[in-house]
């Protein structure tokens, strides 16, 4: 209401001069037009007449200082819950509680990437470093004890749990229509990042598992989907259990057959058929987003999206990636890219026009970025896996991994009476004594699974509901 250029008019001028340029804007008026207005022109803050000093003082304060506050503030606070977090760690902690202290160190992994300024990425580095230290003895300790417990309340929910204890009760209320995505390799934090773009659109609600070793695909997500451990699939259905010959590819070609199988002994009758989606490339991902609303009156719907795990094995092969990525704040700023311009986020959109729609987002495993390499021995055709490994005559420093004498005591296939298991801790991965050297140099810094740590057992169960 300026003579002449009015405010908002004088905005959009300055904004072309200087994008960039802080703008408070201070009116009489109050109507909520003229609001939705200005902050559609971008402005850093609105101060409504009469204004005091002390406002003028505080919004300036707020826009020249507000970063530097934040900052300061934010390592005063990590400090202090680095202490907390480092007194946790000397105790007798339960799954529970472990969960708990990884969802902080998430937490403070983002923040300081909104913080690149505050020095102590090191520090969360070297704790976290610690705490999968603790964190591979406490498994080591238990995990026995989970696979053999039938007392549920003694252990935490496994992969092999999921469906059950989560979806179950939306197949069954004979309503909804239930989509159940697996993101292949999904972390807590990528998917901390990844929620942010989707809470328009839907209610949220989040509860944590932890999935079973090895923590690779064709153990844990054969589990999740069949509802059983792997030597149970072994014996009950071995024509759907490979021989530990074939690739990892072959060994999840019958994930549709496990749950459908899963579906019977349930007791599950869906009102229609069970449909079951790969999403391998882009163009499978685009086909199924541009006819996602005819899956709308399907019962259930499952979907497996194989990018993230691509994107980590691309990353060791690749100069390119690995300049992109760097470090794990780089990987999750990478996650986000995909994601926002993905057909993935573009079907979740258009599911949240399905009024009864339940979405179940998960994984079968996580990956974390290895920088230590650990010498085996073994029998020339052990299995080629980094971070664990099954054959005859396996030799392993104890410090780095965990050696499985019997496989059925953790309940996995005994394909022969010899066959042992070794599964690296922390971010340990093999390397054979041959051209030791070489390969050591190869896969340090990269990201893998197959391990025990918490980026790759502690995962989400996302429930999304469209608003």
């Amino acid at each position: 209401m300026m003579a002449g250029m009015g405010g908002l008019e004088t905005l959009g001028a300055l904004k072309e001069i200087d994008p960039n340029l802080p703008v408070v804007m201070i009116t009489k008026s109050e109507e909520e037009s003229l609001m939705n207005e200005a902050i559609g022109g971008k402005i850093n803050d609105y101060l409504t007449k009469p204004v005091n000093p002390s406002q003028v003082f505080l919004v300036c304060k707020k826009i020249l200082q507000g970063k530097k506050i934040s900052s300061e503030y934010t390592a005063k606070d990590y400090l202090q819950d680095f202490n907390s977090i480092s007194q946790s760690l000397l105790t007798n902690l339960d799954f529970q509680e472990w969960k708990e202290i990884y969802l902080k160190l998430v937490f403070w992994d983002l923040e300081l990437d909104e913080h690149p300024e505050v020095d102590l990425r090191q520090t969360l580095n070297e704790q976290k470093r610690e705490a999968n230290k603790q964190f591979s003895k406490f498994i080591e300790n238990n995990y026995k004890g989970w696979v053999n417990n039938p007392q549920e309340n003694e252990v935490p929910v496994l992969s092999n749990k999921i469906i059950q204890k989560y979806v179950n009760p939306y197949l069954t209320d004979g309503k909804s229509s239930v989509f159940f995505f697996v993101l292949d390799c999904l972390r807590i934090d990528q998917w901390m990042i990844m929620e942010k773009l989707l809470l328009n659109d839907f209610n949220i609600s989040k509860n944590y598992y932890y999935s079973i070793l090895p923590t690779a695909t064709p153990y844990s997500r054969n589990a999740l989907f069949s509802g059983l451990f792997p030597s149970e699939i072994e014996k009950m259905y071995p024509n759907y259990w490979v021989s530990e010959t074939s690739d990892e590819k072959s060994m999840n070609k019958y994930e549709k057959d496990l749950l459908q199988k899963y579906l019977e002994r349930e007791k599950i009758k869906l009102r229609s058929e069970l449909q079951y989606i790969k999403i391998i490339d882009p163009e499978v991902g685009r086909n199924f987003e541009r006819n996602i609303l005819s899956y709308k009156q399907n019962h259930f719907t499952a979907v497996v999206v194989n990018f993230l795990d691509m994107l980590i094995h691309g990353r060791s092969d690749s100069d390119l990636l690995k300049e992109i990525a760097p470090d794990e704040s780089a990987y999750r700023s990478l996650t986000q890219t995909w994601f926002r311009h993905s057909s993935l986020y573009s079907t979740f959109k258009e599911i949240s026009k399905i009024p009864n729609a339940k979405v179940f987002i998960t994984t079968d495993h996580g990956s974390i970025r290895v920088l230590r390499g650990a010498k085996v021995l073994g029998d020339r055709d052990a299995a080629v896996n980094l971070r664990f490994k099954y054959g005859r005559n396996l030799k392993v420093d104890n410090k780095h991994a965990i050696f499985i004498k019997d496989p059925l005591d953790f309940k996995l296939p005994r394909t022969g009476l010899t066959i042992n298991y070794i599964i690296a801790k922390e971010d340990y991965y093999f390397v054979y004594p041959t051209e030791y050297h070489k390969y050591l140099t190869y896969y340090k810094d990269t990201f893998q699974h197959g391990g025990i740590s918490m980026e790759e057992m502690l995962l989400p169960i996302i429930r999304m509901e469209p608003k």
